[in-house]
């Protein structure tokens, strides 16, 4: 494929001029200019091509390095090791812009580990995390600032009400007082926090601190989500709200990328999954394409490795003696 553009080049040996020297005749200074170009051009460096005029090889192979314009997410040989063992084993993983990505595995797999080298928490050994096309590690608080983060067991200022954590997120976010004030009002309504924002975030429920920590997450409009098990210990109706909530996000445009073990929930929400066992990715795709024949469940258990048996525990049966 050759793409041109319609801008015409000015050629040295066509209708350059220029003004004669002194005693010089117009041919003899056409020709020195035409020299003088040739000249320049001989001993020139290369130069990059015009993108208008670079020729591209319809057969041209795209390197596994190179950004994905519409991607929200990129990981491009992850690791991270812990005591000689690898908790994160190279990873490689595209997350589209304007999708729910799931991110699933055993207890152990490195889902944790991964997600807190997506949100800066932890540096990676090795590997590279660009969040829309932003080094996360070299340039770390700019890709910050484009990410909202719940961590798994979140540690809070637990004595502050909902509305002062809600504040001062904000604050901390850069928002002026009345933009978080006014953020925090919206947030508090859309999670159905309302009659708890003046009680203390400690006297909150397993659910009202999910929805509470995840309103943090978003209150300075990120465009990354990064959500650890948020929906672990998340009571059914509590669940709904959240997923409600998060659904209007990507609806509008946000990119969501979570860690789980209900399967079913993945399969509802998730356009996308990876599978991640011992720190390396066995399965990725959209979930027709992951599950296959099988349940999401059950490959998933295929892909963990993990048995049915329940091993030589006979000593625990009982004896009808």
């Amino acid at each position: 494929m050759v793409i041109t553009s319609g801008k015409k080049r000015n050629d040295a040996s066509g209708d350059r001029t220029g003004p004669p020297r002194p005693g010089e005749s117009a041919r003899d200074a056409a020709r020195r200019l035409a020299a003088e170009d040739a000249a320049r051009t001989a001993g020139a460096a290369p130069h990059a091509p015009d993108r208008e005029s670079e020729v591209v090889p319809d057969d041209a192979v795209v390197s596994p390095d190179t950004p994905v314009p519409d991607a929200a997410l990129q990981l491009r040989g992850l690791v991270k090791t812990y005591g000689g063992e690898p908790a994160v084993a190279g990873i490689d993983l595209t997350v589209p812009t304007g999708s729910f990505y799931g991110l699933v595995g055993p207890n152990g797999a490195g889902k944790t580990t991964t997600l807190s080298m997506i949100s800066g928490l932890i540096r990676p050994d090795k590997g590279e995390v660009s969040v829309f096309g932003v080094d996360a590690v070299g340039r770390s608080r700019e890709a910050k600032r484009l990410m909202g983060v719940l961590p798994d067991r979140m540690r809070t200022f637990d004595r502050l009400t909902g509305r002062q954590l809600l504040h001062y997120t904000g604050a901390l976010r850069g928002l002026d007082a009345a933009t978080a004030r006014a953020r925090a009002d919206d947030l508090a309504a859309s999670f159905d926090l309302g009659p708890a924002m003046g009680r203390a975030v400690s006297d909150y429920s397993t659910g009202m601190t999910k929805k509470i920590l995840l309103a943090c997450a978003m209150i300075h409009a990120p465009r990354l989500l990064v959500l650890d098990e948020p929906f672990e210990s998340v009571d059914p109706v509590s669940a709904a709200r959240l997923m409600g909530v998060l659904r209007g996000y990507v609806d509008g445009g946000g990119t969501v990328i979570l860690s789980g073990h209900s399967m079913s929930l993945i399969e509802t929400v998730c356009s996308r999954i990876a599978v991640l066992v011992t720190g390396q990715v066995l399965a990725e795709g959209t979930v027709d394409e992951v599950r296959g024949e099988m349940t999401l469940e059950q490959r998933f258990v295929d892909l963990s490795g993990a048995g049915a048996e329940g091993g030589a525990l006979e000593w625990l049966h009982t004896s009808s003696s």
